[in-house]
């Protein structure tokens, strides 16, 4: 039996996280209190409570309204900062060992940032954190779907200029409804030319016509989400007996999905753990791995993620191996470095573990 304090020591790589879905509620106190914010409790545990009431009550509007907080009190450089050091510390304790963390710059420009001195402090906060824990990072940059498609090519632009200094994607986020993401081609199009990496949040909110625009027309390299990828599947008892092009498509491509099982559930993606279709796709041998999304409005983490996939899908030691990997081979960095965290940290690790509990 994988217990919590076993799924905690594996190594692990988180490749969707929202830095302003991940902040400490003691930090958020005191930037608030620094900066006259007011919060809807000034008790960490109070204020955790409200963060997470959307995704208990399973309410999107709920749960997005609390990104208004964390953003603003992420509109200087050394709260950026912080918060960029304390995110990777924070993944340290759930031995992450790798980790691409995303973030949408304009929405920290209100107290005067360019937009470079945003990317900037955020990576040198990383930086920090990194040294402190071991633990390698990419930060990805993510346009919203809302905004105009100039907008999304600045954002675009400014992702290619910080390439060199840590930045490694392009994202596009936000409501898929009445934003399609053909609608930022000239983005994704400047991006291909350079060539850079490109996720898209897609199939989360909306069907498979998102999932299609985002690869066939924007051709991006990674799913968020997918969850909607069933939609061109027939499924009996949980196994896929038929696929439609899309499915057949990304399978064969390998084109990995960012699979968030507590953002999903608590969103309103899916209806609940039993229904998310991660396990269908893992055993049908998708790229598919676990992400936590939002760390603080999900409460959750990747061990609590892998703790799911054990309780819920029957998964092992050997099924988590596999999972970590699959989100390694997806990593937005060169493969000679992707070979490096598979075999010097990844493999050794759960070999450890498996060593150490007897597991097989």
């Amino acid at each position: 039996m994988l217990t919590r304090e076993i799924i905690k020591k594996v190594p692990k790589v988180e490749l969707h996280e929202h830095l302003d879905g991940g902040l400490r509620p003691e930090t958020i106190i005191e930037l608030a209190q620094k900066d006259g914010i007011k919060l809807p409790s000034y008790d960490p545990k109070k204020l955790k409570e409200w963060f997470v009431r959307g995704c208990k009550q399973k309410s999107l509007p709920l749960y997005l309204e609390t990104f208004s907080i964390t953003t603003s009190v992420m509109q200087d450089r050394e709260a950026l900062k912080r918060i960029a050091r304390e995110e990777l510390e924070d993944l340290k304790e759930d031995n992450v060992v790798y980790a691409e963390i995303r973030f949408c710059p304009n929405l920290h420009t209100k107290k005067g940032l360019h937009l470079e001195e945003v990317v900037d402090s955020v990576l040198e906060g990383l930086r920090e954190g990194r040294q402190k824990t071991g633990v390698e990072f990419g930060l990805i940059l993510s346009a919203m779907r809302h905004d105009s498609p100039q907008v999304s090519l600045e954002i675009a632009e400014l992702a290619v200029a910080f390439s060199e200094r840590g930045v490694v994607g392009f994202d596009l986020a936000g409501d898929e409804y009445g934003y399609p993401p053909k609608k930022h081609l000239e983005a994704f199009q400047y991006i291909r030319n350079k060539n850079f990496n490109i996720t898209i949040h897609a199939g989360e909110a909306f069907g498979i016509e998102s999932i299609w625009q985002a690869i066939q027309i924007c051709e991006a390299h990674r799913i968020g989400h997918g969850v909607r990828l069933v939609e061109d599947m027939v499924i009996e008892n949980g196994k896929i007996l038929k696929m439609g092009s899309l499915a057949h498509f990304i399978m064969d491509k390998r084109i990995p999905l960012e699979m968030c099982l507590t953002s999903n559930v608590g969103t309103g993606a899916v209806e609940s753990y039993e229904e998310h279709p991660f396990p269908i796709f893992f055993r049908a041998h998708f790229r598919v791995y676990l992400c936590s999304d939002n760390r603080l409005m999900s409460n959750t983490n990747l061990t609590s993620e892998m703790e799911i996939a054990v309780e819920k899908y029957g998964m092992d030691i050997n099924d988590l191996e596999k999972i970590t990997i699959n989100a390694m081979k997806s990593a937005f960095v060169h493969h000679e470095e992707i070979l490096r965290l598979i075999y010097d940290v990844i493999k050794p690790g759960y070999a450890k573990i498996k060593e150490e509990y007897s597991l097989k």
